[in-house]
């Protein structure tokens, strides 16, 4: 595909994981807003198989855009995926990783860590002006809002994981011009492993005609962040050289916590909820996984008869939830240093930016429609 398709001035980028939720919407801000030259989209996953709504698919149809597929944990693949085919790459955003609940260590291993360090390498080895990589917020957990200096300590596999990445960039900072981003849970349009599960669980507790119930407290903290903002934050800092080796959180103005996302989902979906509090959680500590197993078990089922009774045949959401999500861990992050520079356009999740996934997923009969009336 040549560069004709679009003005060359522009940067020519390519998008790590661009099928998964935040690579499809960076695709779409990408091209929606004119700041491409040239977009490369790499998955594993073609489009066709993604479950792309119509605004998303209407972006990777764009003539600016290419998709190839590879598996970045292969080194030979990923250096085929990011051949730059003539002209130097201006920015490679890595939203790629393993995201799935309850794999093996080892997959968690390959998928997040062996494939960032494939990726960053082959950057620097391409001399590519910009990698921008996606981390994770769940690198402390304190009810205190975390700064990005703070000393972390990870409490999901997936922290842990990109823990060990970050490392592995400071390593290299001779060789590789790079910028962290740390967000906090992300939601939106596409989401279907952060919020969405508990969206579901709405839509599951009016099925069942029951009160949805939760572990510990209301005021866990469960600080969020739209994907809109995510998306805005990749592309500014990558573009800004006073961003380089540099690691940003990445969360909105709400300070959302358990309760405030409860809240949400209950006006949703005309249902009660209620906490178990932190003496019978505290219990429930003591085996998470068979108390997580349990809880998936009721949800899945549950969620089967939701998809046989509205005939949702091939849907791609699943109610499930890690255990290490069940412990009492908070997610509070300080975003000052971000938001100084480029602040949210979406401060707090809302009942309507919420509703607006779970429209999306039933306008693709994915969800159904029945249980948002």
């Amino acid at each position: 595909m040549s560069d004709s398709a679009g003005d060359n001035s522009k940067p020519r980028v390519v998008v790590l994981g661009g099928c998964g939720f935040i690579g499809r919407n960076l695709v779409e801000y990408l091209i929606s807003n004119d700041l491409v030259s040239h977009l490369r989209v790499v998955d594993k996953t073609p489009p066709q198989l993604a479950f792309l709504n119509p605004a998303h698919t209407k972006a990777f149809e764009d003539p600016r855009v290419e998709y190839k597929s590879a598996n970045l944990i292969n080194p030979t693949s990923c250096a085929k995926a990011l051949e730059p085919n003539g002209s130097q790459w201006d920015l490679v955003a890595n939203c790629a990783g393993e995201t799935r609940v309850g794999q093996m260590e080892a997959v968690y291993t390959e998928g997040i860590y062996t494939l960032s360090v494939n990726v960053a390498k082959q950057c620097a080895s391409l001399k590519v002006p910009r990698l921008v990589e996606i981390s994770s917020g769940h690198m402390y957990s304190s009810d205190k809002p975390q700064k990005e200096d703070c000393p972390i300590e990870p409490w999901t596999v997936e922290g842990r994981m990109k823990s060990l990445v970050e490392q592995e960039l400071k390593n290299m900072q001779s060789e590789l011009n790079y910028t962290i981003l740390r967000p906090a849970i992300v939601y939106g349009v596409g989401d279907r492993r952060s919020l969405t599960p508990r969206l579901l669980y709405g839509g599951i507790y009016k099925h069942l005609g029951e009160t949805m119930k939760l572990l510990w407290t209301a005021d866990l903290k469960m600080n969020t962040v739209h994907v809109s903002d995510v998306c805005r934050a990749i592309w500014f800092l990558g573009n800004k050289p006073e961003a380089n080796w540099k690691t940003y959180n990445v969360v909105d103005e709400a300070n959302s916590t358990q309760g405030s996302l409860a809240e949400l989902v209950s006006d949703i979906f005309k249902i009660n909820h209620d906490y178990y509090g932190t003496a019978i959680s505290t219990l429930a500590k003591t085996d998470i996984a068979s108390v997580a197993e349990e809880a998936n078990d009721k949800h899945l089922t549950a969620w089967a008869d939701i998809c046989r009774k509205y005939s949702l045949s091939h849907t791609p959401l699943e109610p499930s939830a890690g255990a290490e999500l069940l412990l009492n861990k908070q997610l509070c992050l300080d975003g000052s240093r971000l938001q100084a520079l480029l602040p949210p356009v979406v401060p707090a999740p809302t009942r309507d930016s919420l509703l607006q996934v779970l429209q999306d997923y039933a306008s693709m009969n994915l969800f159904p429609q029945e249980l948002l009336l």
